[in-house]
């Protein structure tokens, strides 16, 4: 089964991406960690039972020899709303009842944190990015409880592909989150709704 766990902010620039989302939910981002494996870095915002990243290449880090997650590699354009990622206890069971190229796993860590990941080899989920990321935390520690709470939380999360239907299909026996929406669309488009101590407010 899978879990809603966290949603993925892209930006050109980590500080560009942290100002736009600061700037459209009106609170304060936490401080994330980089990523060695896949020269990358981030910043955290608490959703209560899941968490929200910003992420951007890391222009500190030595480019890796593959390519990077989430299609960073060929981001371009203003911060937005790019990629979800759903958790599970068995990630190899998960990923055969997957499309193709959703991804290998591959054991990663920041910190105190461990966890496996599917990546596809090139870097680009199926469904043109709609499709989640598939991860396996191990061990008990999670972002969501090293993170401050902001009084943010997901109202919903409405994902648009011009096949909805088949990402539906491949997903709708192993997800339950009436948060997520899947509609049909001309082209592939990601949009968050929360509440926040401000009142609700939009990502895209």
């Amino acid at each position: 089964m899978l879990q809603l766990d966290h949603l993925a902010v892209s930006a050109a620039t980590l500080e560009h991406g942290v100002a736009w989302v600061e700037d459209a939910l009106g609170v304060a981002l936490a401080p994330g960690g980089k990523h060695a494996h896949m020269s990358t870095h981030n910043r955290l915002l608490s959703l209560g039972d899941i968490y929200l990243e910003v992420i951007a290449v890391d222009p500190a880090a030595p480019a890796p020899a593959w390519p990077r997650w989430f299609d960073l590699d060929s981001f371009k354009g203003p911060p937005r709303l790019t990629n979800w990622i759903a958790a599970c206890d068995d990630l190899d069971a998960e990923l055969a009842l997957s499309p193709a190229g959703a991804g290998k796993p591959i054991d990663l860590e920041r910190g105190d944190l461990r966890w496996r990941m599917a990546v596809p080899a090139d870097g680009r989920l199926p469904f043109d990015g709609c499709f989640p990321a598939l991860i396996s935390w191990q061990g008990r520690l999670h972002p969501t409880v090293l993170l401050p709470d902001m009084g943010v939380r997901l109202i919903r999360l409405e994902i648009a592909h011009p096949d909805a239907a088949a990402l539906t299909d491949h997903l709708k026996a192993r997800l339950f989150d009436p948060r997520i929406v899947f509609e049909t669309g001309p082209q592939k488009a990601m949009r968050a709704t929360f509440s926040t101590p401000h009142g609700k407010r939009l990502l895209g």
